[in-house]
Protein backbone atom coordinates (compact mmCIF):
# COMPACT_ATOMS: atom_id res chain seq x y z
CA UNK A 1 0.00 0.00 0.00
CA UNK A 2 1.23 3.85 -0.68
CA UNK A 3 1.06 6.39 1.84
CA UNK A 4 -2.16 7.74 0.61
CA UNK A 5 -4.08 4.36 1.00
CA UNK A 6 -2.28 4.16 5.03
CA UNK A 7 -3.89 7.40 5.62
CA UNK A 8 -6.98 7.14 4.63
CA UNK A 9 -6.95 3.11 6.03
CA UNK A 10 -5.94 4.67 9.52
CA UNK A 11 -9.11 7.13 9.21
CA UNK A 12 -11.26 4.12 8.92
CA UNK A 13 -10.22 2.82 11.83
CA UNK A 14 -10.12 5.46 14.08
CA UNK A 15 -13.90 6.44 12.71
CA UNK A 16 -14.85 2.99 13.43
CA UNK A 17 -13.53 3.16 17.05
CA UNK A 18 -15.32 6.53 17.52
CA UNK A 19 -18.50 5.88 16.32
CA UNK A 20 -18.71 2.36 18.10
CA UNK A 21 -18.14 4.25 21.24
CA UNK A 22 -21.47 6.56 20.24
CA UNK A 23 -23.10 3.20 19.42
CA UNK A 24 -22.67 1.53 22.84
CA UNK A 25 -23.76 5.11 24.67
CA UNK A 26 -26.60 5.60 23.14
CA UNK A 27 -27.53 1.72 23.85
CA UNK A 28 -26.91 2.20 27.41
CA UNK A 29 -28.29 6.06 27.22
CA UNK A 30 -31.49 4.66 26.38
CA UNK A 31 -31.65 1.87 28.77
CA UNK A 32 -31.24 4.33 31.46
CA UNK A 33 -34.23 6.54 29.49
CA UNK A 34 -36.41 3.07 29.90
CA UNK A 35 -35.14 2.70 33.42
CA UNK A 36 -36.46 5.81 34.78
CA UNK A 37 -39.42 6.82 32.71
CA UNK A 38 -40.94 3.01 32.15
CA UNK A 39 -38.91 1.56 35.41
CA UNK A 40 -38.00 -1.52 35.87
CA UNK A 41 -34.52 -1.66 35.22
CA UNK A 42 -33.16 -4.95 34.40
CA UNK A 43 -36.71 -5.06 31.84
CA UNK A 44 -35.62 -2.06 29.90
CA UNK A 45 -31.76 -2.66 29.89
CA UNK A 46 -32.69 -6.18 28.30
CA UNK A 47 -35.11 -5.07 25.96
CA UNK A 48 -33.01 -2.31 24.61
CA UNK A 49 -29.87 -3.78 24.42
CA UNK A 50 -32.21 -7.00 22.32
CA UNK A 51 -33.77 -4.53 20.48
CA UNK A 52 -30.89 -2.80 19.85
CA UNK A 53 -29.16 -5.53 18.19
CA UNK A 54 -31.52 -6.51 16.28
CA UNK A 55 -31.38 -3.34 14.91
CA UNK A 56 -27.71 -3.57 14.35
CA UNK A 57 -28.40 -7.22 12.25
CA UNK A 58 -31.30 -5.31 10.30
CA UNK A 59 -28.76 -2.47 9.09
CA UNK A 60 -25.56 -4.89 8.39
CA UNK A 61 -28.13 -6.82 6.13
CA UNK A 62 -29.33 -3.72 4.40
CA UNK A 63 -25.86 -2.45 4.04
CA UNK A 64 -25.50 -5.10 1.53
CA UNK A 65 -27.36 -2.89 -1.06
CA UNK A 66 -24.93 -0.38 -0.60
CA UNK A 67 -22.07 -0.79 -2.97
CA UNK A 68 -21.19 3.04 -4.63
CA UNK A 69 -19.76 6.09 -2.61
CA UNK A 70 -19.53 4.18 0.55
CA UNK A 71 -17.80 7.22 2.42
CA UNK A 72 -20.54 9.45 1.53
CA UNK A 73 -23.29 7.03 2.50
CA UNK A 74 -21.25 6.38 6.10
CA UNK A 75 -21.68 10.35 6.36
CA UNK A 76 -25.14 10.16 6.12
CA UNK A 77 -25.42 7.42 8.59
CA UNK A 78 -23.76 9.34 10.99
CA UNK A 79 -25.79 12.73 10.66
CA UNK A 80 -28.87 10.62 10.74
CA UNK A 81 -27.27 8.85 14.44
CA UNK A 82 -26.53 12.10 15.17
CA UNK A 83 -29.46 14.00 14.66
CA UNK A 84 -32.27 11.18 15.96
CA UNK A 85 -29.60 10.18 18.87
CA UNK A 86 -28.67 13.83 20.27
CA UNK A 87 -32.65 14.85 20.07
CA UNK A 88 -33.69 11.17 22.03
CA UNK A 89 -34.16 11.67 25.45
CA UNK A 90 -34.80 15.57 24.83
CA UNK A 91 -38.23 14.07 23.12
CA UNK A 92 -38.62 11.10 24.80
CA UNK A 93 -39.09 13.39 28.42
CA UNK A 94 -41.73 15.57 26.22
CA UNK A 95 -43.20 12.86 24.82
CA UNK A 96 -43.83 11.11 28.06
CA UNK A 97 -45.32 14.74 29.21
CA UNK A 98 -48.21 15.68 26.36
CA UNK A 99 -48.16 12.35 25.16
CA UNK A 100 -50.83 9.34 25.87
CA UNK A 101 -49.77 6.53 27.93
CA UNK A 102 -47.19 3.74 26.34
CA UNK A 103 -46.76 6.52 23.52
CA UNK A 104 -43.20 6.74 25.17
CA UNK A 105 -42.19 3.19 25.66
CA UNK A 106 -43.16 2.81 21.87
CA UNK A 107 -41.19 6.07 21.05
CA UNK A 108 -38.25 4.23 23.03
CA UNK A 109 -38.17 0.71 21.49
CA UNK A 110 -38.45 2.47 18.19
CA UNK A 111 -35.64 4.97 18.54
CA UNK A 112 -33.63 1.84 20.30
CA UNK A 113 -34.21 -0.39 16.98
CA UNK A 114 -33.80 2.57 14.29
CA UNK A 115 -30.24 3.88 16.11
CA UNK A 116 -29.27 0.09 16.15
CA UNK A 117 -29.76 -0.41 12.31
CA UNK A 118 -28.08 2.76 11.27
CA UNK A 119 -25.18 1.47 13.59
CA UNK A 120 -25.29 -1.64 12.06
CA UNK A 121 -25.09 -0.12 8.81
CA UNK A 122 -21.52 1.58 9.61
CA UNK A 123 -18.81 -1.70 9.65
CA UNK A 124 -20.02 -3.40 6.85
CA UNK A 125 -19.30 0.01 5.35
CA UNK A 126 -16.28 0.86 6.48
CA UNK A 127 -15.06 -2.68 5.85
CA UNK A 128 -16.00 -2.78 2.32
CA UNK A 129 -14.37 0.49 1.76
CA UNK A 130 -10.97 -0.84 3.16
CA UNK A 131 -10.62 -3.20 1.06
CA UNK A 132 -11.44 -0.72 -1.53
CA UNK A 133 -8.35 1.19 -0.71
CA UNK A 134 -6.25 -1.88 -0.90
CA UNK A 135 -6.22 -3.16 2.33
CA UNK A 136 -6.79 -7.34 2.15
CA UNK A 137 -10.33 -8.14 3.37
CA UNK A 138 -9.55 -10.57 5.92
CA UNK A 139 -6.99 -7.56 7.74
CA UNK A 140 -9.78 -4.80 7.31
CA UNK A 141 -12.10 -7.10 8.97
CA UNK A 142 -10.07 -7.53 11.76
CA UNK A 143 -9.31 -4.23 12.62
CA UNK A 144 -12.38 -2.52 12.20
CA UNK A 145 -13.58 -5.04 14.40
CA UNK A 146 -11.08 -4.50 16.91
CA UNK A 147 -11.86 -0.97 16.69
CA UNK A 148 -15.38 -1.59 16.96
CA UNK A 149 -14.98 -3.72 19.90
CA UNK A 150 -12.67 -2.01 21.65
CA UNK A 151 -15.08 1.40 20.94
CA UNK A 152 -17.59 -0.50 22.83
CA UNK A 153 -15.77 -0.93 26.55
CA UNK A 154 -14.31 2.51 26.11
CA UNK A 155 -18.19 3.57 25.31
CA UNK A 156 -19.46 1.72 28.56
CA UNK A 157 -17.28 2.94 30.93
CA UNK A 158 -17.92 6.79 29.71
CA UNK A 159 -21.05 6.79 30.21
CA UNK A 160 -21.15 5.79 33.63
CA UNK A 161 -18.43 7.72 35.21
CA UNK A 162 -18.52 10.72 32.98
CA UNK A 163 -21.40 11.63 30.66
CA UNK A 164 -24.32 10.35 32.91
CA UNK A 165 -23.11 11.68 36.51
CA UNK A 166 -21.65 14.89 34.60
CA UNK A 167 -24.25 15.73 31.80
CA UNK A 168 -27.37 14.06 32.64
CA UNK A 169 -29.18 12.11 29.94
CA UNK A 170 -30.53 15.30 28.06
CA UNK A 171 -26.91 16.29 27.32
CA UNK A 172 -25.37 13.18 27.37
CA UNK A 173 -27.32 12.66 24.10
CA UNK A 174 -26.48 15.95 22.18
CA UNK A 175 -22.89 15.68 22.99
CA UNK A 176 -22.74 12.13 21.74
CA UNK A 177 -24.60 13.09 18.38
CA UNK A 178 -22.53 16.14 18.07
CA UNK A 179 -19.50 13.71 17.96
CA UNK A 180 -21.21 11.36 15.43
CA UNK A 181 -21.44 14.67 13.30
CA UNK A 182 -17.99 15.83 13.61
CA UNK A 183 -16.78 12.30 12.51
CA UNK A 184 -18.87 12.73 9.68
CA UNK A 185 -17.72 16.23 9.13
CA UNK A 186 -13.84 14.90 9.65
CA UNK A 187 -14.47 12.11 7.16
CA UNK A 188 -16.16 13.89 4.17
CA UNK A 189 -13.34 16.52 4.52
CA UNK A 190 -10.60 13.91 3.97
CA UNK A 191 -12.41 11.88 1.47
CA UNK A 192 -13.54 15.25 -0.62
CA UNK A 193 -11.71 14.60 -3.50
CA UNK A 194 -14.11 11.45 -3.77
CA UNK A 195 -17.23 12.87 -3.11
CA UNK A 196 -19.59 14.73 -5.45
CA UNK A 197 -21.22 18.11 -4.68
CA UNK A 198 -19.18 18.05 -1.66
CA UNK A 199 -20.14 21.70 -0.18
CA UNK A 200 -23.73 20.59 0.09
CA UNK A 201 -23.05 18.03 2.26
CA UNK A 202 -20.36 19.89 4.26
CA UNK A 203 -23.13 22.77 4.67
CA UNK A 204 -25.54 20.44 5.87
CA UNK A 205 -23.65 19.08 8.21
CA UNK A 206 -22.89 21.98 9.65
CA UNK A 207 -26.40 22.79 10.28
CA UNK A 208 -27.04 19.61 11.89
CA UNK A 209 -24.05 20.40 14.13
CA UNK A 210 -25.02 23.31 15.08
CA UNK A 211 -28.70 22.31 15.55
CA UNK A 212 -27.16 19.90 18.04
CA UNK A 213 -25.39 22.49 19.94
CA UNK A 214 -28.04 24.25 20.43
CA UNK A 215 -29.69 21.26 21.95
CA UNK A 216 -26.94 20.86 24.22
CA UNK A 217 -26.55 24.42 25.32
CA UNK A 218 -30.65 24.64 25.54
CA UNK A 219 -32.66 21.52 25.53
CA UNK A 220 -31.95 20.38 29.50
CA UNK A 221 -33.84 23.28 30.35
CA UNK A 222 -36.69 22.42 27.75
CA UNK A 223 -36.59 18.76 28.78
CA UNK A 224 -37.17 20.10 32.74
CA UNK A 225 -40.20 22.16 31.58
CA UNK A 226 -41.32 18.50 29.94
CA UNK A 227 -40.57 17.17 32.76
CA UNK A 228 -42.03 19.81 35.28
CA UNK A 229 -45.47 18.50 33.68
CA UNK A 230 -45.04 15.23 35.56
CA UNK A 231 -45.22 16.81 38.44
CA UNK A 232 -47.94 18.44 40.79
CA UNK A 233 -45.44 21.22 41.67
CA UNK A 234 -43.21 23.48 40.61
CA UNK A 235 -39.65 21.86 40.50
CA UNK A 236 -37.31 23.20 43.33
CA UNK A 237 -34.28 20.65 43.37
CA UNK A 238 -33.12 18.23 40.71
CA UNK A 239 -30.01 16.38 40.03
CA UNK A 240 -29.19 13.03 38.83
CA UNK A 241 -26.66 11.16 41.30
CA UNK A 242 -24.73 8.24 40.65
CA UNK A 243 -28.04 6.32 41.27
CA UNK A 244 -31.62 7.96 40.95
CA UNK A 245 -32.77 10.79 39.65
CA UNK A 246 -33.60 13.34 42.82
CA UNK A 247 -36.46 15.54 42.42
CA UNK A 248 -37.26 18.29 45.15
CA UNK A 249 -41.11 19.73 44.37
CA UNK A 250 -42.91 22.43 46.68
CA UNK A 251 -46.38 23.93 45.58
CA UNK A 252 -46.87 27.93 45.54
CA UNK A 253 -47.57 28.48 49.06
CA UNK A 254 -44.87 26.32 50.65
CA UNK A 255 -46.91 24.18 52.76
CA UNK A 256 -46.13 21.04 50.45
CA UNK A 257 -42.85 19.51 50.09
CA UNK A 258 -42.49 16.36 48.08
CA UNK A 259 -39.13 14.49 47.57
CA UNK A 260 -38.99 11.91 44.30
CA UNK A 261 -36.54 9.45 43.45
CA UNK A 262 -36.75 8.02 40.25
CA UNK A 263 -40.04 9.18 39.95
CA UNK A 264 -41.61 7.42 43.23
CA UNK A 265 -42.99 9.41 45.52
CA UNK A 266 -40.84 9.30 49.21
CA UNK A 267 -42.83 11.81 51.15
CA UNK A 268 -45.00 14.79 51.24
CA UNK A 269 -44.17 17.27 54.02
CA UNK A 270 -48.00 17.74 54.62
CA UNK A 271 -48.41 13.83 55.89
CA UNK A 272 -45.19 12.61 56.18
CA UNK A 273 -45.83 12.12 60.05
CA UNK A 274 -48.46 9.53 59.52
CA UNK A 275 -46.40 7.28 57.61
CA UNK A 276 -43.04 7.41 59.84
CA UNK A 277 -45.07 7.29 63.27
CA UNK A 278 -46.35 3.99 61.69
CA UNK A 279 -42.85 2.69 60.90
CA UNK A 280 -41.28 3.64 63.71
CA UNK A 281 -42.92 3.86 66.79
CA UNK A 282 -44.75 -0.01 67.14
CA UNK A 283 -41.11 -1.44 66.78
CA UNK A 284 -39.50 0.89 69.12
CA UNK A 285 -42.07 0.50 71.67
CA UNK A 286 -41.99 -3.31 71.31
CA UNK A 287 -38.22 -3.48 72.89
CA UNK A 288 -37.46 -2.75 76.41
CA UNK A 289 -34.85 -0.42 76.23
CA UNK A 290 -34.10 0.42 72.36
CA UNK A 291 -30.33 1.38 72.52
CA UNK A 292 -28.86 -0.02 69.27
CA UNK A 293 -30.99 0.54 66.18
CA UNK A 294 -30.59 0.06 62.63
CA UNK A 295 -32.51 2.36 59.45
CA UNK A 296 -31.56 0.38 56.13
CA UNK A 297 -32.69 3.66 53.78
CA UNK A 298 -34.24 6.44 55.54
CA UNK A 299 -31.53 8.79 53.63
CA UNK A 300 -34.26 11.76 54.15
CA UNK A 301 -33.69 11.58 57.95
CA UNK A 302 -36.91 11.62 58.93
CA UNK A 303 -36.91 8.06 60.36
CA UNK A 304 -34.65 9.12 62.08
CA UNK A 305 -35.77 11.89 63.83
CA UNK A 306 -38.64 9.86 65.34
CA UNK A 307 -36.30 7.24 66.73
CA UNK A 308 -34.06 9.91 68.33
CA UNK A 309 -36.97 10.90 70.50
CA UNK A 310 -36.17 7.71 72.71
CA UNK A 311 -33.37 8.78 75.23
CA UNK A 312 -32.41 5.39 75.95
CA UNK A 313 -31.19 4.95 72.15
CA UNK A 314 -27.53 5.09 72.13
CA UNK A 315 -26.58 4.41 68.39
CA UNK A 316 -28.39 4.87 65.15
CA UNK A 317 -26.67 3.13 62.55
CA UNK A 318 -28.40 4.43 59.00
CA UNK A 319 -27.89 2.73 55.56
CA UNK A 320 -28.17 4.69 52.50
CA UNK A 321 -26.73 3.78 48.92
CA UNK A 322 -26.59 7.48 47.69
CA UNK A 323 -24.59 10.19 49.17
CA UNK A 324 -26.80 12.56 47.52
CA UNK A 325 -29.61 12.31 49.19
CA UNK A 326 -28.16 12.16 52.62
CA UNK A 327 -26.27 15.66 51.33
CA UNK A 328 -29.89 17.13 49.93
CA UNK A 329 -31.38 16.09 53.47
CA UNK A 330 -28.56 17.92 55.27
CA UNK A 331 -28.45 21.06 53.15
CA UNK A 332 -32.33 21.71 51.85
CA UNK A 333 -34.25 24.07 54.71
CA UNK A 334 -37.52 22.65 53.80
CA UNK A 335 -36.27 18.94 54.32
CA UNK A 336 -33.88 19.97 57.50
CA UNK A 337 -37.54 21.54 58.52
CA UNK A 338 -38.72 17.64 58.57
CA UNK A 339 -35.87 15.70 59.52
CA UNK A 340 -34.53 18.41 62.60
CA UNK A 341 -31.10 18.26 61.72
CA UNK A 342 -30.88 14.40 62.90
CA UNK A 343 -28.08 13.43 60.05
CA UNK A 344 -25.95 15.22 61.99
CA UNK A 345 -26.78 13.92 65.86
CA UNK A 346 -23.96 12.66 67.46
CA UNK A 347 -25.76 9.49 68.29
CA UNK A 348 -26.38 8.86 64.24
CA UNK A 349 -23.88 7.01 61.93
CA UNK A 350 -24.10 7.06 58.48
CA UNK A 351 -23.19 4.42 55.83
CA UNK A 352 -23.34 5.00 52.69
CA UNK A 353 -23.41 1.09 51.49
CA UNK A 354 -26.30 -1.41 50.01
CA UNK A 355 -28.47 -2.51 52.73
CA UNK A 356 -27.97 -6.28 51.73
CA UNK A 357 -24.30 -5.84 51.26
CA UNK A 358 -23.95 -4.47 54.67
CA UNK A 359 -26.14 -7.24 56.41
CA UNK A 360 -23.46 -9.55 54.67
CA UNK A 361 -20.73 -8.09 56.13
CA UNK A 362 -21.63 -6.45 59.38
CA UNK A 363 -21.13 -8.98 62.62
CA UNK A 364 -23.24 -6.28 64.98
CA UNK A 365 -26.73 -6.89 66.24
CA UNK A 366 -29.60 -4.85 66.92
CA UNK A 367 -32.57 -4.14 69.20
CA UNK A 368 -34.51 -2.59 66.49
CA UNK A 369 -34.36 -2.35 62.60
CA UNK A 370 -36.48 -0.28 60.81
CA UNK A 371 -36.36 -0.77 56.52
CA UNK A 372 -37.56 2.14 54.71
CA UNK A 373 -36.47 1.32 50.98
CA UNK A 374 -38.27 2.11 47.89
CA UNK A 375 -40.80 -0.35 46.31
CA UNK A 376 -39.47 -3.88 44.50
CA UNK A 377 -40.31 -2.35 41.33
CA UNK A 378 -36.59 -3.42 39.91
CA UNK A 379 -34.32 -6.35 40.41
CA UNK A 380 -31.46 -4.31 42.26
CA UNK A 381 -34.53 -2.99 44.89
CA UNK A 382 -36.20 -6.93 44.76
CA UNK A 383 -33.35 -8.20 46.49
CA UNK A 384 -34.08 -6.08 49.58
CA UNK A 385 -37.57 -7.77 49.81
CA UNK A 386 -36.37 -11.81 49.30
CA UNK A 387 -36.10 -14.19 51.62
CA UNK A 388 -32.37 -14.09 51.70
CA UNK A 389 -32.50 -10.65 53.19
CA UNK A 390 -34.98 -11.07 55.38
CA UNK A 391 -32.62 -14.01 56.57
CA UNK A 392 -29.40 -11.69 57.30
CA UNK A 393 -32.26 -8.79 58.72
CA UNK A 394 -33.12 -11.85 61.18
CA UNK A 395 -29.57 -13.08 62.24
CA UNK A 396 -28.77 -9.34 63.00
CA UNK A 397 -31.97 -8.86 65.65
CA UNK A 398 -31.57 -9.64 69.04
CA UNK A 399 -33.80 -11.99 70.91
CA UNK A 400 -36.70 -9.63 72.11
CA UNK A 401 -36.26 -7.29 69.50
CA UNK A 402 -38.09 -6.24 66.36
CA UNK A 403 -38.09 -4.90 62.97
CA UNK A 404 -40.63 -2.74 60.47
CA UNK A 405 -40.60 -2.92 57.13
CA UNK A 406 -42.22 -0.97 54.86
CA UNK A 407 -44.23 -2.91 52.30
CA UNK A 408 -46.09 -0.91 49.71
CA UNK A 409 -50.10 -0.78 49.54
CA UNK A 410 -52.17 -3.89 51.13
CA UNK A 411 -55.22 -1.90 48.96
CA UNK A 412 -53.42 -1.29 45.58
CA UNK A 413 -50.97 -3.80 45.58
CA UNK A 414 -52.62 -6.56 47.62
CA UNK A 415 -50.77 -9.53 46.99
CA UNK A 416 -47.41 -8.09 47.01
CA UNK A 417 -48.29 -6.45 50.52
CA UNK A 418 -48.77 -10.06 51.14
CA UNK A 419 -46.04 -11.90 49.45
CA UNK A 420 -43.98 -9.55 51.21
CA UNK A 421 -45.59 -10.56 54.56
CA UNK A 422 -45.12 -14.54 53.70
CA UNK A 423 -41.48 -13.95 52.75
CA UNK A 424 -40.65 -12.41 56.24
CA UNK A 425 -42.78 -15.45 57.54
CA UNK A 426 -40.63 -17.83 56.10
CA UNK A 427 -37.75 -17.10 57.96
CA UNK A 428 -39.28 -17.99 60.72
CA UNK A 429 -39.83 -14.88 62.17
CA UNK A 430 -43.34 -13.87 63.33
CA UNK A 431 -45.18 -11.07 61.94
CA UNK A 432 -48.14 -8.64 62.81
CA UNK A 433 -49.55 -6.42 60.07
CA UNK A 434 -50.28 -2.74 59.96
CA UNK A 435 -51.89 -0.38 57.57
CA UNK A 436 -52.39 3.35 57.78
CA UNK A 437 -53.93 5.83 55.16
CA UNK A 438 -51.07 9.11 54.24
CA UNK A 439 -53.30 10.59 51.50
CA UNK A 440 -50.23 11.18 49.52
CA UNK A 441 -49.48 7.50 49.52
CA UNK A 442 -53.27 6.70 49.96
CA UNK A 443 -53.40 3.09 52.56
CA UNK A 444 -50.33 1.95 53.12
CA UNK A 445 -48.69 -1.16 54.80
CA UNK A 446 -46.38 -2.38 57.15
CA UNK A 447 -44.95 -5.43 58.21
CA UNK A 448 -43.37 -5.96 62.16
CA UNK A 449 -41.33 -8.59 62.40
CA UNK A 450 -39.89 -10.16 65.86
CA UNK A 451 -38.94 -13.78 67.13
CA UNK A 452 -41.45 -13.68 69.83
CA UNK A 453 -45.11 -13.39 70.14
CA UNK A 454 -46.16 -9.91 68.74
CA UNK A 455 -48.75 -8.34 71.64
CA UNK A 456 -50.11 -5.32 69.90
CA UNK A 457 -52.50 -4.67 73.52
CA UNK A 458 -48.88 -4.71 75.55
CA UNK A 459 -47.38 -1.58 72.75
CA UNK A 460 -47.55 1.27 74.23
CA UNK A 461 -46.89 4.66 72.65
CA UNK A 462 -44.87 7.37 74.88
CA UNK A 463 -43.35 9.55 73.30
CA UNK A 464 -44.87 13.14 71.52
CA UNK A 465 -46.31 12.05 68.34
CA UNK A 466 -49.08 14.34 65.79
CA UNK A 467 -50.60 11.32 65.04
CA UNK A 468 -50.35 7.75 66.18
CA UNK A 469 -51.51 6.92 69.99
CA UNK A 470 -51.59 4.16 71.77
CA UNK A 471 -55.61 3.35 71.69
CA UNK A 472 -55.03 4.07 67.45
CA UNK A 473 -52.76 0.87 67.43
CA UNK A 474 -54.87 -2.03 67.17
CA UNK A 475 -57.16 -0.60 64.98
CA UNK A 476 -54.30 -0.50 62.43
CA UNK A 477 -53.82 -3.91 62.42
CA UNK A 478 -57.35 -4.86 61.10
CA UNK A 479 -57.72 -5.04 57.23
CA UNK A 480 -60.36 -4.80 55.04
CA UNK A 481 -62.26 -8.11 53.20
CA UNK A 482 -60.59 -6.14 50.03
CA UNK A 483 -57.43 -6.02 51.58
CA UNK A 484 -56.76 -9.04 53.36
CA UNK A 485 -54.88 -12.11 52.74
CA UNK A 486 -57.26 -14.27 51.34
CA UNK A 487 -56.78 -12.80 47.67
CA UNK A 488 -57.78 -14.51 44.79
CA UNK A 489 -57.70 -14.21 40.58
CA UNK A 490 -60.11 -12.85 38.44
CA UNK A 491 -61.81 -16.18 38.45
CA UNK A 492 -62.82 -16.39 42.26
CA UNK A 493 -59.95 -18.65 42.85
CA UNK A 494 -57.27 -18.56 46.14
CA UNK A 495 -54.08 -17.47 45.34
CA UNK A 496 -51.38 -19.48 47.11
CA UNK A 497 -48.84 -17.11 48.22
CA UNK A 498 -44.81 -17.94 47.95
CA UNK A 499 -42.26 -16.28 49.46
CA UNK A 500 -40.14 -14.27 47.45
CA UNK A 501 -36.27 -15.40 46.59
CA UNK A 502 -33.60 -14.51 44.68
CA UNK A 503 -34.02 -17.48 42.68
CA UNK A 504 -37.28 -16.81 41.96
CA UNK A 505 -37.48 -13.23 41.99
CA UNK A 506 -41.44 -13.42 41.03
CA UNK A 507 -42.55 -10.22 43.60
CA UNK A 508 -41.30 -7.79 40.55
CA UNK A 509 -43.82 -9.19 37.95
CA UNK A 510 -46.71 -9.04 40.89
CA UNK A 511 -45.68 -5.13 41.85
CA UNK A 512 -45.76 -4.68 37.80
CA UNK A 513 -49.22 -5.78 37.40
CA UNK A 514 -50.76 -4.93 40.79
CA UNK A 515 -49.28 -1.22 40.30
CA UNK A 516 -49.74 -0.71 36.32
CA UNK A 517 -53.52 0.84 36.71
CA UNK A 518 -52.45 3.75 39.05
Amino acid sequence: MNNEAIRKSNIIYWSSGIVSICGIIFEVLFGALGSYILGDGVKQYTLTISLFLTGMGIGASLSERVTKNLILSFVWIEFSVGLIGGFSSFFMFGITAIAPPGTDAFFLYFITVLIGALTGFELPILIRKANEIGVTLNRSTARVLFSDYAGGLIGGLLFVFLLRPQFGLVKSAFVIGCINVMVALVVLWLFRKEINHFAKHTVIGVLLLLSLVIGLLFGEEAAFNFEQKLYKDPIMHMEESNYQKIILTRDGGEEDVRLYLNGSLQFSSTDQHRYHEVLVHPAMSFVEQPRNVLILGGGDGIAAKEVLKYEQVEQITLVDLDPAVVDLSNTNPQILELNKGSLEHEKVKIVHEDAFEFLEESDGFFDVIIVDLPDPNDESLNKLYTWEFYSLLRNHLIPGGAAMIQATSPVFATEVYWTINETVRSTGLITENFHVDVPSFGNWGFVMASRGEINIEGLSIEVPTQFLTTELLPGLTEFGKDEDAQIQDKNGNDISLRPNTLIDPHLIGIYEDSWKNY
